[in-house]
């Protein structure tokens, strides 16, 4: 396999991974934005091709709306269309639901790696670590032992 081919496998595999991670993650945000650079930029280099339009699973404000399929090595993911795509892409119908891309064994720090790596982006080796720790919304300080009760009005000390 050539050095380009397997290049492109890794990136795939990456993809695959990052856009796992972004399903679940609490601010996928920027994990899509890796995603979806990297796709517009493997189509400019034509590593990578739009095979048609599909509907969405998840219709946007109850209206029906549709995704871009791109075919990335053996890897598909789904992508917002431009208006240009509805011209010139043909339009697949609903997502095959029996269909699913291959399972890489990546880690998302390598994925994300691998794909900054191809951005050309700076990936930070030793990210610093978050020092301040989240506070919960369920913890409330304890006022126990914090001020001495003054005696009522009225109510002597002992």
């Amino acid at each position: 396999m050539s050095n380009k081919l397997k290049n492109l496998d890794d990136i795939a595999k990456a993809l695959f991974i990052v856009n796992r991670h972004a399903k679940t993650a609490p601010n996928p945000r920027r994990l899509y934005d890796l995603k979806k650079q990297t796709i517009n930029k493997l189509l400019k280099e034509k590593q990578a091709h739009k095979v048609g339009l599909h509907f969405s699973d998840h219709p946007k404000y109850s209206r029906q709306h549709s995704t871009l399929l791109v075919k990335v090595s053996d890897y598909y993911f789904h992508i917002p269309p431009t208006k240009q795509d509805f011209s010139e892409v043909k339009h697949l119908g609903s997502v095959d639901r029996d269909f699913r891309n291959p399972k890489p064994q990546m880690g998302l720090s390598q994925a994300k790696k691998i794909l900054s790596h191809y951005l050309g982006w700076p990936f930070p080796d030793n990210p610093e670590p978050n020092l301040k720790k989240p506070a919960s919304s369920y913890y409330t300080p304890s006022s126990l032992g914090q001020w001495e009760r003054r005696p009522r009005r009225g109510q002597n000390k002992y």
